[in-house]
């Protein structure tokens, strides 16, 4: 019984890590160093692939995946083999125009890249 409780234990604080990879800040979402991240419209949520490639990841880099992921948090597989995190199936990016923490100057540019809320 001691084994099945410790067991359990494990996979529920595993289950809990891997449920929040990125954390909200002032009602969006930011990776660890606080940076804002971003959809982008042109991406359809589920199909796996990213519509941002070439010169289009210079200005938004894509937001790496790793670990276990659980719902809505998932990973795509970019053409080059590396691992992109993705919400709700919506692949994600950070925005070069971003200069520090907090900054959101990515949000609505050309009406198609968006703040991730919820």
């Amino acid at each position: 019984m001691k084994a099945i409780v410790l067991t359990l234990a494990a996979l529920l604080s595993t289950a809990a890590l891997a449920a929040e990879p990125l954390k909200k800040a002032d009602g969006v979402y930011v990776d660890a160093a606080g940076m804002t991240v971003y959809t982008f419209d042109k991406d359809v949520a589920g199909s796996g692939k990213s519509a941002c490639v070439d010169g289009c990841l210079k200005n938004w880099p894509a937001v790496a995946a790793s670990g276990e992921l659980s719902a809505p948090w998932s990973a795509i597989t970019r053409d080059d083999g590396s691992k992109q995190l993705a919400y709700k199936g919506k692949p994600l990016y950070l925005f070069v125009g971003d200069k520090k923490a907090g900054d959101r100057a990515g949000d609505n540019v050309k009406d198609i890249w968006h703040v991730v809320k919820d």
